[in-house]
């Protein structure tokens, strides 16, 4: 009995396909890719409902010294596209998180300012990606410090301040 089982079980696992190993294609490149590039992901607004700003919160860069910039990506990865920079000291909307909390997703302006004409201080009506006039991408969060109210962005750290590492 027990040599009719597995006759039949190799039989059968004859019979099919084989199934690609991890990322590559059944095309017959079995070669995964070393890294994988992530796509763009748009910046959301209005995350909080209608009860509040599209943006609820505003930020200013941090860990930085004055002539640094802070890199902003086209995804919440280390790896995804660069897509502008906010200069030290530059003051932005900060609208979303991303799910493991290591990136924020902004709205900003060239010119370094909280610009009312990026529309993102009032509610919406519903969620939905940003694609107004200023720029958005994503931002890592230890290089952004949350700001209450109206507080001035405070200035550039200075070399000696700055945390090493």
């Amino acid at each position: 009995m027990r040599r009719l089982l597995l006759l039949l079980s190799l039989t059968l696992s004859a019979c099919g396909e084989p199934v690609p190993n991890g990322n590559a294609s059944a095309g017959g490149n079995d070669e995964a890719p070393d890294v994988v590039t992530p796509v763009a992901r748009p910046v959301r607004v209005g995350e909080l409902g209608a009860n509040f700003s599209a943006c609820p919160a505003d930020g200013t860069t941090r860990h930085l010294e004055a002539a640094e910039t802070l890199p902003v990506r086209s995804a919440p990865f280390d790896n995804a596209a660069e897509t502008g920079r906010v200069a030290a000291g530059g003051r932005f909307f900060v609208c979303t998180r991303s799910l493991d909390q290591k990136w924020f997703g902004i709205v900003y302006d060239a010119s370094g300012k909280l610009e009312p004409r990026c529309g993102v201080s009032d509610p919406l009506a519903a969620r939905r990606d940003y694609a107004g006039p200023c720029a958005s991408g994503w931002v890592s969060t230890p290089f952004v410090r949350l700001v209450a109210g109206d507080a001035p962005a405070p200035s550039a750290m200075p070399a000696e301040a700055a945390p090493k590492g």
